[in-house]
């Protein structure tokens, strides 16, 4: 049974009740007879159903594709998994039973498309967090926000027990400049609550008209108590590349997120820094680049293997995917046909880049706040031995969601259909990219628990770990923990946060900065400590404190 064919004959199926009550009994012969028919329909609906988007399969990539069309991926599952894909009679007469009971029984009359959309709402918020439906205004906005432009506070969110949790604060927007963190929970916007809605709905009250003013309250692991922060709406218009010459031959750059237009701005700004060290310090070339990653939270798919493009050799595979259809099943390489949305493979923006970048010796900083697409360019970089790693464990978002348009083209489902693999076919799923050489976050060390995809309830496993395969179970212990790690606060802690809350990366002040290009230059650096040795010379120091009150 094709999933297309169960959707559609699911939804007339429902539909069928929205003219008085009906039980489970009557409807399901109905849906019986229906199957065949819609087999045969398959084929047509495929050039129907969809938007200008299947012209490029990854064109839209959080890792984002845009699905040829439902009806393509399920005939692929159809000669692959017919018996797994059966219509399951038994489970669709429950169903039926309680959508004819609140269309008879319930004390307020609710709109039957409010119902089936709820109804799709959860079947696709329970698979993962990242699966979800779109409605029209959702559906616009992801079409939007790819494109650098939209109004609102400027944060990258996604759901935990029925709160917002923010993933990454955008910067140079409201949000940021606020001091919103990644792991903030967001539980009332303007004294309502967030809980009962769906992020689509909690997203919606985000954004509005700008210099309207939002009252956003938050829970955060290091306070005490909620936190209230009013933030004026501004239309946000994210620069996803920033750069400049740090001093003579060694340059940073910076992508904050990937979108249409990353690559070609990437290129302006590595050709401007090679003409700036040339004027200011005859030096046609490079000593050293700092590619920053740092609470990248991703973009699109195909932004991200052209930024790889611009520091690997021609043709060499970017990223692979796997899935269990044919169309979740690829190999990503550094070549035009792979990057370029407009599939013009005239307008290949890397032809203009200066060809020196190519040997100028890397370091790719990282931390927990990057994600998905900028976890592809780290691991091909570190697969490649292109760049040195550097910074803090990433946040682990190794899953590829498919966009796909539904029959009205003004709605869509986002799922997660494949897993994706760096080029020496490592799963990034749940645990991240591990930096060859890890340096904290400030001189006095890193922030303790960063939320990462490991937190989220439901979040995949790792193929590639077997102890990610507990990694469900473990994650209520690690909720907990970190519940408790509230009350083992110190001021070390304190002073780290508060420093991290003050930092503008690519100022004088960026410690992690300072450290990776002096690991260009071949000078000293200082390795991350880690947590327990802390606490141990933090525990000796106070009680060397403590005896020397004593005597």
């Amino acid at each position: 049974m094709k999933l297309t064919t169960f959707k559609k004959t699911f939804l007339t199926a429902i539909l069928c009740f929205c003219g008085g009550y009906f039980t489970a009994n009557q409807i399901l012969p109905y849906i019986q007879n229906q199957q065949n028919q819609q087999n045969q329909q398959n084929q047509q609906n495929q050039q129907n159903q969809f938007t200008e988007f299947n012209q490029n399969p990854h064109k839209f990539s959080l890792p984002f594709v845009i699905s040829d069309s439902l009806a393509k991926t399920n005939q692929e599952e159809n000669q692959n998994d017919e018996d797994s894909l059966a219509l399951p009679i038994n489970e669709l007469r429950t169903f039926a039973e309680v959508y004819a009971a609140i269309k008879h029984g319930y004390v307020e009359q609710v709109p039957d498309k409010k119902i089936i959309e709820n109804a799709i709402t959860g079947m696709l918020g329970n698979l993962d967090p990242h699966s979800a439906f779109l409605d029209t205004e959702a559906y616009k906005d992801l079409q939007i926000g790819t494109q650098g432009e939209f109004g609102g506070l400027g944060i990258e969110v996604g759901m935990e027990d029925g709160l917002v949790k923010v993933i990454s604060p955008i910067e140079d927007t409201p949000a940021y400049r606020a001091g919103i963190k990644s792991g903030d929970l967001i539980f009332k916007l303007d004294d309502s609550p967030v809980k009962g809605l769906t992020l689509n709905e909690a997203v919606k009250k985000m954004r509005g008209k700008p210099n309207t003013k939002l009252k956003i309250s938050i829970l955060r692991k290091d306070q005490p108590k909620p936190l209230d922060i009013v933030l004026t709406r501004e239309i946000i218009k994210v620069k996803s590349v920033k750069s400049k010459l740090l001093e003579a031959n060694y340059g940073w750059v910076r992508i904050t997120n990937f979108q249409e237009n990353t690559i070609s701005d990437l290129v302006s700004h590595i050709n401007k820094i090679f003409e700036e060290n040339s004027a200011k310090y005859k030096n046609n070339n490079l000593k050293g680049l700092v590619l920053d990653l740092r609470n990248d939270p991703g973009g699109l798919l195909t932004a991200a293997i052209g930024v790889s493009a611009a520091f690997l050799p021609e043709n060499v595979k970017i990223v692979s995917t796997d899935g269990r259809t044919e169309s979740a099943k690829q190999e990503l390489f550094a070549k035009p046909e792979d990057y370029i949305l407009d599939g013009n493979l005239a307008n290949n923006p890397l032809k203009n880049l200066n060809p020196l970048v190519k040997k100028v010796k890397m370091v790719v900083l990282v931390n927990s706040g990057s994600a998905s697409a900028s976890e592809i360019v780290a691991g091909a970089l570190q697969d490649y031995k292109r760049a040195k790693i550097v910074g803090t464990q990433t946040f682990g978002k190794g899953s590829v969601q498919s966009v796909m348009p539904l029959r009205d083209n003004k709605t869509a489902i986002k799922l997660t259909t494949a897993r994706y693999y760096t080029p020496n076919g490592r799963s990034i799923q749940a645990k991240g990219i591990s930096p060859d050489i890890e340096i904290d976050e400030t001189e006095k060390g890193s922030a303790k628990n960063h939320f990462r995809e490991s937190d989220l309830l439901h979040h995949l496993a790792n193929t590639n770990d077997e102890k990610s395969a507990k990694s469900e179970k473990n994650n209520q212990n690690l909720v907990e923990k970190n519940k408790d790690d509230k009350n083992d606060k110190n001021d070390n802690d304190k002073e780290v946060n508060e420093s991290l809350a003050r930092l503008e990366f690519g100022s004088d002040k960026d410690y992690q900065l300072k450290q990776a290009v002096n690991l260009l230059k071949g000078l000293p650096i200082t390795p991350a400590k880690k947590i327990d040795e802390a606490n141990q010379n933090q525990n000796k120091n106070q009680n060397k404190n403590k005896n020397n009150l004593t005597n």
